[in-house]
């Protein structure tokens, strides 16, 4: 074999110019037949793969809503299937998502809706500072005061809701606790009556089933969704609007909502709505940021009313 000096873009023609007679020509074969047969193939099946893969990234369906929320669960309640979750059995602290519970209880009690309660010291929150508009002394109905701890998440109303609860608050929590257990909420606890403590937690799969059996309610149906409340006290008019910013939206048709919020427990959501012609249940917990979480429901319902929602209920 001959090889001479020659740039690096002629050695391959160099070797290929054997001393032997038909050297050159049996290795241009052997080369073309490579070329033309199994070689080809594998580029030709590479660049199919990369064309399948192109196109199917560009039908997939995304798995889900593009939400920030810690934890999450929307249902069907249509036909009982879970179309979405994330981290659906994570437990955390719900805030005032607790005063679903409360309200069930006091219902439960079958006390007296027209009868009078002051707003006592008592009722002052001591587990935080918390804000409330209902200075001490102001005299409510029960009833008042159970839409204002549902419609406006007022903390005194629920702690005096609780304070005038058979046995008081002690007896109200473990009304909420046993009433948690009969529902097989077996991951759900509360410590106090507004959800006030980080120690009122619960699961998302939970608070779905909170939300079914609250439903069941009308008063708190009618509660969580009125817009707003004139309350008329010794000292003028308290005008008081509810925490679901959702309810003044027109596309939205609302059963029922709970917001709640502590620093522990981040922005919390539970609603249930009419989507896409469905009755569906949603659940939001742990998101930071003011309006995140009704940003997170809005993001939920484009998904469902999109190509792409409901994947698992139509699998």
């Amino acid at each position: 074999m001959v090889f001479t000096p020659v740039r690096p873009g002629r050695v391959v023609l160099a070797v290929l110019r054997g001393s032997h007679p038909g050297t050159t020509t049996g290795l241009f074969d052997r080369c073309r037949a490579l070329l033309c047969g199994p070689l080809l193939r594998v580029l030709a099946c590479a660049a199919l793969a990369m064309l399948t893969t192109h196109a199917l990234a560009a039908t997939v369906r995304p798995s889900g809503p593009e939400i920030r929320a810690a934890s999450a669960i929307v249902n069907d309640d249509l036909n009982e299937q879970v179309v979405y979750e994330r981290s659906p059995d994570r437990p955390q602290p719900i805030a005032s998502i607790t005063k679903l519970m409360l309200a069930m209880v006091v219902l439960d009690a079958k006390l007296d809706p027209l009868e009078r309660i002051t707003i006592m010291e008592a009722d002052k929150s001591l587990v935080r500072f918390s804000t409330s508009r209902l200075p001490v002394g102001t005299i409510a109905t029960r009833e008042d005061l159970l839409l204002l701890a549902l419609m406006a998440s007022e903390n005194r109303a629920a702690l005096a809701l609780a304070r005038s609860y058979p046995g008081g608050a002690v007896a109200a929590i473990a009304a909420m606790n046993a009433k948690a257990q009969a529902l097989g909420l077996n991951q759900t606890r509360f410590s106090d009556p507004a959800g006030l403590d980080s120690g009122n937690v619960s699961t998302a799969r939970d608070l779905a089933q909170v939300v079914h059996a609250a439903l069941r309610y009308q008063t708190i149906r009618d509660d969580t969704t009125q817009h707003q409340f004139d309350l008329h006290t010794a000292r003028g008019v308290i005008r008081f609007g509810n925490t679901d910013g959702l309810l003044k939206r027109r596309e939205w048709n609302i059963d029922l909502t709970k917001t709640g919020y502590i620093n522990e427990a981040g922005r919390c959501l539970v609603l249930h709505a009419r989507i896409a012609g469905r009755p569906t249940t949603i659940v939001l917990l742990g998101a930071q940021g003011h309006y995140t979480a009704l940003a997170d429901a809005v993001r939920v319902r484009q998904w469902l009313e999109s190509p792409h929602g409901r994947v698992s209920s139509a699998q």
